[in-house]
C-alpha cells in the first residue's frame, strides 16, 4: 500500500491512457489556461497598431506550423511556400469575390485545394531527397506563379484580386481586433492539431521517416503514401495561412508571393527551432516583428546621423541575413532550444548541481 505521506520525485503515469493525454496534469491545465487568457487580452492593453502586428504573427505562426510538419518533423525540405500561400489566398479570393460563397466556406476549401496541389508536387519526394527536393519545390514556386500571373480570367492577371473581410451574420470582422480573435482561434486549432498529431501513428510515420526513411520502409511504413501525406497536411495549413493573410490585405497579387517569402518562412522555422510548435511560433513572432524593430533602429540612428539614412536602409536586408547565420553558427536548436535551457535553469535553481 502506498504511503500517502510519502514525497513524490517526478510524475508517475501508470496506463496508456494516462502517457497519452495532451494536458497530463493540473499545472500544465492552469499554464496554458493563462496562455490563452493573456492571448485573448492582449486587444485591451495595446494599441490597434500592435494588434495588426500581432495578427500578422498568429497568421505567419499557422502557415511556419504547417511548413514544419514538412520540414521540421518529416525532414521534406521545401522552398516553395510563397506559392502555396498564394494558391491559398487566390482560392479563397475566387470563391468569394469572384464565386460569392461564404468566408467561411472558402477558408476551409482554400486549405484543401492547396492540399492538393501541395500533394501532387509532394509526389517526387519520395525519389529526390535533400538539395534535389528543394530545387523540385521551388520549381512549384515558379510555375505557380506563372499560372497565377498569366491566367488573367481566373485571377486578374497581375492586377489581382480585391477581398472584403469575412462576416458573422450583420457583424464584420472589419476591426483589426475582431480579425485577431479570428486568427488566434484558428492558431489555438493549429497549435491543438498538430500537438496530438504526433501523439499519433502518422505522426509517429512521419518522424521515423525523417529519421532514417530507409529504416522506417524496412519496417513496413509506405514512404510514398506518408510523404505526399505530409506535404498535403503542411499545405492544407499553408494555404489557410494563405486565405486568412489575403482577407487581412484585401488583396491578393503574385508579387506578394515571391521567393522572398519563401525565404521568410524557411527562415522562421530554422530561427525558431526544427521539429517544434512552440518554435514556429517564435520563429513567426520573431521573423515578422524584426523588420519593426531594424525600423525602428534606422530611424534612431538616422535622426542621431541623416546623413547615413540611405546606408542605415541597405543594411536592413544584412541585418536580417545576418541574424540568420548567427542562429545556425551560435544556435542551430533556435528559439525553441533557448527557452528549454532557461526553464531547466529556473526548474534545478538554486540547485543547479
Amino acid at each position: 500500500m502506498r504511503n500517502p505521506f510519502a514525497m513524490n520525485s517526478g510524475k508517475y503515469k501508470t496506463t496508456y491512457k494516462e502517457d497519452m493525454k495532451m494536458f497530463g496534469t493540473t499545472s500544465i491545465k492552469i499554464k496554458w489556461a493563462v496562455i490563452v487568457m493573456l492571448v485573448l487580452a492582449v486587444p485591451t492593453f495595446t494599441s490597434s497598431y500592435w494588434v495588426g502586428l500581432l495578427t500578422l504573427c498568429a497568421i505567419a505562426s499557422v502557415g511556419a506550423i504547417g511548413l514544419n510538419l514538412l520540414t521540421g518533423f518529416t525532414g521534406q525540405i521545401s522552398i516553395g511556400v510563397g506559392a502555396f500561400l498564394g494558391v491559398g489566398g487566390y482560392t479563397s479570393a475566387i470563391l468569394t469575390s469572384t464565386l460569392g460563397l461564404s468566408f467561411w466556406i472558402a477558408l476551409p476549401l482554400a486549405g484543401v485545394v492547396t492540399a492538393v496541389v501541395g500533394g501532387l508536387f509532394g509526389i517526387p519526394s519520395l525519389r529526390l531527397k535533400g538539395l534535389y527536393l528543394a530545387i523540385a519545390t521551388l520549381a512549384a514556386q515558379v510555375i505557380i506563379l506563372f499560372v497565377i500571373s498569366r491566367w488573367d480570367s481566373l485571377t486578374g492577371g497581375t492586377a489581382g484580386l480585391v477581398l472584403n473581410r469575412p462576416s458573422i451574420g450583420e457583424f464584420s470582422l472589419s476591426s483589426n481586433t475582431a480579425y485577431y480573435y479570428l486568427c488566434v482561434i484558428i492558431l489555438l486549432l493549429t497549435v491543438l492539431y498538430a500537438a496530438n498529431l504526433f501523439r499519433s501513428r502518422t505522426g509517429r510515420a512521419f518522424l521515423a521517416v525523417r529519421d532514417r526513411d530507409i529504416a522506417a520502409q524496412i519496417m513496413g511504413i509506405n514512404l510514398f503514401k506518408y510523404k505526399v501525406m505530409a506535404f498535403a497536411i503542411s499545405s492544407f495549413f499553408v494555404g489557410i495561412a494563405g486565405a486568412l493573410l489575403a482577407h487581412y490585405t484585401m488583396i491578393v497579387s503574385p508579387e506578394l508571393y515571391s521567393f522572398h517569402v519563401s525565404i521568410e518562412y524557411l527562415a522562421m522555422i530554422l530561427i525558431g527551432g526544427l521539429g517544434s510548435i512552440l518554435g514556429s511560433i517564435f520563429g513567426a513572432v520573431f521573423i515578422t516583428l524584426l523588420p519593426v524593430l531594424l525600423s525602428f533602429l534606422v530611424d534612431v540612428m538616422a535622426g542621431i546621423m541623416p546623413d547615413l539614412y540611405q546606408l542605415f536602409s541597405a543594411l536592413k536586408e544584412f541585418a536580417f541575413g545576418l541574424v540568420i547565420i548567427l542562429f545556425l553558427i551560435f544556435e542551430p536548436g533556435g528559439l525553441a532550444h533557448i527557452w528549454l535551457n532557461i526553464k531547466k535553469y529556473f526548474r534545478l535553481w538554486p540547485f543547479s548541481y
